[in-house]
This record gives C-alpha cells, sequence and structure tokens, in this order.
C-alpha cells in the first residue's frame, strides 16, 4: 500500500516521489458558486461563518476556476491567488504574507463565489479523479490515513464523490490497485497533489479538464513562493 509522502518544502516534489512514478501536478482547487440567496436562507445572524457542506456544493454549487477569479480580480497568475487565499487563512508567517492580494480577493469574491476547499480535496474534483483511477482498468482504490491510521481498500465502481470526500482527512492518499496513479491531500492549500507512472500528466490534467500547476524539476511544495 502507497504511503502518504511528507513533503519537504525544501525540496522539490519530482525528487521525493516513490521510485515507479514520473510525473506530478499539483490540481487547483475550483472556487464555489452557490445559487443566488443561498447564503440568507441559512445564516442565523450577521456574525455567522457559513460554508456550503460537501454535499451542497456538489448538489446546488457551480466550479468557478481560478483564471475567471483572476481575470474578474486583477490577479497576474495563479501563484497571487494562492498568496492570496493563504493570507487569508492565517498560515502565513507575517513575512510572507500579502494583504494587498487577500484584501483584492476578498472584495471581488463574496457574496457571489467562495473559497476553495483547504487541506483536503476538492469534491469538484472527486469524480474526475475516480474516473482516471479506473481509467486502465483497475477495479480497487487503496487509501491511507497516516493521523488516523485509517487505511483500507475500496471498489471504484461503488464508490462516489460523496464517498472519498468522508475519507479526506488532512493528510489522505489514495491510489489505484496498480499504483498507476495516486492523488493526496495537502495541509494548508488549496490543491492537490497528482502524481503518475505516465510522464506525461500534463496530457491527463487536460483530460481531466482540471486546472494544475505541472510540477518540472524545480516545483517545491511551496510554488506559489518560487
Amino acid at each position: 500500500m502507497l504511503k502518504y509522502i511528507w513533503l519537504n518544502e525544501r525540496k522539490t516534489i519530482l525528487k521525493q516521489l516513490p521510485r515507479t512514478f514520473k510525473s506530478a501536478a499539483l490540481l487547483l482547487h475550483p472556487f464555489a458558486q452557490m445559487p443566488s440567496g443561498w447564503e440568507e436562507n441559512i445564516r442565523e445572524n450577521s456574525y455567522q461563518h457559513i460554508y456550503p457542506s460537501d454535499e451542497e456544493i456538489l448538489t446546488m454549487g457551480k466550479p468557478v476556476p481560478w483564471q475567471k477569479v483572476m481575470l474578474n480580480g486583477g490577479f497576474n497568475s495563479p501563484k497571487e491567488v494562492a498568496l492570496a487565499l493563504i493570507t487569508s487563512i492565517g498560515a502565513f508567517t507575517e513575512k510572507y504574507r500579502r494583504e494587498d492580494l487577500a484584501d483584492r480577493l476578498n472584495l471581488h469574491l463574496r457574496p457571489v463565489f467562495f473559497y476553495p476547499t483547504e487541506d483536503r480535496t476538492s469534491v469538484f474534483l472527486m469524480d474526475r479523479l475516480l474516473k482516471l483511477m479506473g481509467s486502465k482498468r483497475a477495479k480497487k482504490l487503496y487509501f491511507s490515513n497516516p493521523i488516523s491510521g485509517d487505511n483500507g481498500l475500496l471498489t471504484i465502481n461503488d464508490t462516489s464523490s460523496l464517498d472519498l470526500c468522508d475519507l479526506s482527512g488532512h493528510e489522505l492518499i489514495v491510489a489505484d490497485e496498480n499504483s498507476d496513479y495516486a492523488f493526496m491531500s495537502l495541509y494548508d492549500s488549496f490543491t492537490t497533489l497528482l502524481i503518475a507512472k505516465d510522464e506525461h500528466i500534463e496530457d491527463i490534467v487536460q483530460l481531466m479538464n482540471c486546472e494544475g500547476i505541472i510540477c518540472d524539476q524545480k516545483t517545491s511544495v511551496n510554488w506559489h513562493m518560487q
């Protein structure tokens, strides 16, 4: 069973992968757009923090790509969006905070869009990942969470996006039975690491219709700082 990869932020991602994997990409979690009036209908007071559940996002929400947020907010790159998001959740020390970017993001975001899923894989990506895992005739998935100690086996055809979300903790890795592909959640992040035996992961990300940062020999987990 493939174990969770504790990535060293000072080393490149590709150099830290198990030898059988040749390529990697950081999939960007989409922002979420909920139906008009959704938040007002469930808010009990003006101070209550409201965020939709995975089921609500899947059944009522629409994925919003980073490119659209970049266009609306005048961001120059996905790196600036990532810096704005991570600053907003307080995950940076004072030295690296970009309050200017965070303020710009929040000004142009709410009340229309909600932040992407943080720390764990977005429900918007789960169905695409399930299809990818079964694309080379794999029938089973292995999952492992090193913090809780939960690990096990799932049947791809009997597993839903919400089933995977229920497993998805802050540290979770999921691989197909042949280890052709695996994906892994990243803490304090709005991305999911996808790794593959295939060297042409850019084509895979395009076929999945996902936004992603294709990892080269210099890409680290702190890609937004590079």
